[in-house]
């Protein structure tokens, strides 16, 4: 017999679950007294529920699979929800494990800590019940594996967040371990046989005409590739067959950005690179793997693609010119699309595609500008490398950075929520400490980073050594240039802190933890860029104050479009 607490924990374990974040209170004690004993999961404490989120979904975006945080009932997972809320916006297998009233509590409708003080226990759930889609209630202790095991399950299968409420008087109980011996696992819903070679013939029939009559066809790939796990699969098509790949943002680093095949970023008509632009827009045919629709990813819906030059794959069905085949999963149908396509490889691998790398431009002032920052940043990036970047100037900026092999970018481009990455780079850098050691770079505003400041202590506190990159431009500057009567507005403006000065109030008294440095000039971040004994990684916590004009930008921000303008 187990209790249901540490049944709990070991399935959580055999699904690699190594760190688990979140803040302890009353309704979660014992199971935190569990959590600590249990030898195979650390226990990371976060300065609130909200950065706690955020770290779990940092840590299960770097590992690909699920992400774990605790609160307690009421306070503490409203404060988490608006994390929750991205994973579930952004695919993300994050379980948000609940300590609520005891179960006779709860059927009394006592006025206890935490309640709104009419008797309603179920209104919090019923409000995570909104985003998390996956929820379970624990109410008796004969039920209670069977609804973890279903929870875990959905979470790691549907890549979607889930919700456990641990009531107080089961935590404890005793439940027969036998199911343990059989670990969970991800499930693929089977294709239907007939369906997935009717759909195989015709993309196959649709590409043979298209080389036929030597048209471009192209590969285009978003992170529901990422997501839902084929990106192993996407590899192999796309080395049997040749054709050309591109991504979008959300999308950037499913593809290793320096395979000879990837042509870059498509980001719509208005915002791509123009040789990326002609090249995706003048292509018969576009296979579309994992898209994923909104305003940012697409370029605020200026996508020039027609429903008949399209093809889409997605985890659960199949668009093939706007005709949808539901049921028709892109898990299995991608490696039979790569041999019943792989005889077109001749052809395929003469379709031109566009040189992608950092040009850094010349001349022009000391003065630090995004239109030279972020080529020169990319020239830092080493391989392997995890880089953040925050929503804002950072995610407007990394998009057309070419990055090194086996790099991966962590950005919230759909939910968007200011201040995730910070916490996100908690989970992220406890992720890479299980497996092989590679650098953490982050790249966050300066509004940004006064939502979430506090959770620079937990790095230190936990030894972990991300570089990080302030970007001090005075304020709310993507919101200054969205919205032009913001420009001579005060609302945009934040009041000026001392960045660099940062980590010695949180937590680094003496300055043995970390390095911090101020760069105002282009010759004052390249030299510290070119410092061999900056940037490793392995030392220290290093930060680095970049000080920008209020209203420079990158240029996507500059020139973001209106909807459906070409």
């Amino acid at each position: 017999m187990i209790t249901i607490a540490e049944y709990l924990l070991t399935r959580l374990e055999q699904l690699g679950v190594k760190h688990m974040f979140g803040v302890p209170g009353e309704l979660n004690l014992a199971f935190s007294d569990i959590i600590e004993d249990f030898q195979k999961i650390t226990w990371v404490g976060g300065c609130n529920e909200l950065n706690s989120s955020y770290a779990a979904d940092g840590y299960a975006r770097v590992k690909q699979s699920l992400g774990v945080n605790l609160t307690i009932f009421g306070p503490g997972e409203l404060s988490a929800m608006n994390g929750y809320a991205g994973a579930a916006s952004e695919d993300v297998p994050l379980l948000h494990i609940v300590g609520i009233p005891s179960t006779t509590q709860q059927k009394e409708q006592s006025l206890v800590d935490h309640t709104l003080g009419d008797g309603r226990m179920d209104a919090f759930m019923n409000a995570a019940q909104q985003i998390t889609y996956t929820r379970e209630i624990l109410t008796k202790k004969e039920e209670a594996a069977s609804k973890i095991d279903r929870i875990l399950i959905e979470c790691v299968s549907r890549s979607h967040p889930g919700y456990l409420a641990l009531p107080t008087d089961l935590i404890t109980q005793k439940i027969s371990s036998d199911s343990l011996k059989f670990p969970l696992s991800r499930y693929v819903t089977q294709n239907d046989p007939a369906a997935e070679k009717f759909v195989v013939d015709r993309i196959t029939e649709l590409f043979g005409k298209s080389m036929a009559l030597n048209e471009d066809a192209v590969v285009l790939v978003d992170l529901g590739a990422i997501r839902h796990d084929v990106v192993k699969e996407l590899y192999d098509l796309l080395k049997r067959t040749g054709f050309p790949v591109y991504s979008t943002p959300m999308g950037k680093t499913a593809i290793d950005e320096t395979y000879e095949r990837y042509g870059g970023v498509y980001w719509g008509s208005v915002l791509s690179n123009p040789e990326v632009k002609k090249r995706v827009e003048s292509a018969s045919i576009v296979l579309s793997i994992g898209s994923f629709l909104s305003d940012f990813n697409m370029g605020n819906f200026n996508y020039n693609i027609q429903a008949d030059r399209l093809i889409e794959l997605q985890h659960d069905r199949t668009n093939i010119q706007d005709i949808m085949f539901p049921g028709v999963g892109m898990k299995q149908l991608i490696p039979k699309l790569g041999a019943q396509l792989e005889h077109l490889c001749d052809v395929a691998s003469k379709i031109p595609v566009p040189k992608y790398d950092n040009i850094l431009p010349q001349g022009g002032t000391e003065a630090i500008t995004h239109e030279w920052l972020w080529p020169r940043v990319g020239q830092f990036f080493a391989e392997n490398d995890v880089i953040l970047a925050e929503t804002g100037c950072p995610q407007y900026g990394i998009v057309d950075v070419c990055l090194p092999k086996g790099s991966v970018l962590l950005s919230q481009m759909r939910w968007a929520s200011i201040g995730w990455t910070v916490g996100a780079t908690l989970g992220a850098c406890l992720a890479i400490r299980e497996s092989t050691p590679r650098r953490t770079v982050l790249f966050v505003g300066d509004g940004s980073i006064q939502m979430t400041v506090q959770e620079l202590s937990s790095l230190i506190r936990v030894g972990v050594k991300p570089i990080i990159f302030v970007l001090n431009n005075s304020g709310y500057t993507t919101e200054r240039l969205l919205h032009s009567e913001s420009e001579q507005r005060k609302y945009p403006d934040i009041a000026c802190w001392d960045y660099a000065g940062l980590l010695r109030v949180l937590g680094d008294f003496d300055n043995t933890l970390s390095r911090s440095y101020k760069a105002r000039t282009k010759q004052e971040l390249s030299a510290l860029l070119d410092n061999e004994e900056f940037g490793k990684g392995d030392k220290f916590i290093e930060l680095v104050e970049v000080f920008l004009d209020k209203l420079d930008a990158p240029w996507a921000l500059k020139n973001w479009p209106k909807p459906g303008q070409v």
